[in-house]
């Protein structure tokens, strides 16, 4: 289990040493909040709940997660890191999860940052 942290922290660092991460996090947000409260209708329901926003996360992840796996396994590729990682005594299936990991760790802070994003928004409308 050791071995998954340390794979797991060099990745996260590798990915947040670009500003790649932080584009992927504006364009998570930016999507977040236009399929909630422009093709969701979240305004016009006239009710509190977070169907719609909870209606397009599927969506989102389709997208957006293969494109930074792939873009991860790449960067693996071009440094000639992948070496390393295929014979690290760690399954093949599970350093292929670390992008899962990764992103179930930083999607939690993105949500987080969408819901203050809403909150902000709601305190605007009403004064």
């Amino acid at each position: 289990m050791h071995n998954i942290g340390v794979i797991f922290r060099r990745e996260l660092m590798s990915y947040f040493s670009t500003p790649l991460a932080y584009v992927f996090i504006v364009i998570f947000l930016a999507l977040c909040g236009a399929f909630t409260f422009y093709i969701g209708g979240f305004f016009a329901r006239g009710q509190a709940d977070l169907e719609a926003f909870f209606y397009f996360h599927p969506w989102l992840y389709l997208f957006l997660i293969p494109a930074v796996a792939m873009r991860l396994w790449a960067e693996e590729r071009k440094t000639g890191t992948i070496e390393l990682l295929m014979t690290l005594p760690v399954a093949v299936a599970v350093a292929g999860g670390d992008g899962y990991i990764r992103l179930r760790l930083v999607l939690p802070p993105l949500l987080l940052l969408l819901l203050l994003l809403v909150l902000l928004l709601l305190l605007l409308l009403l004064l």
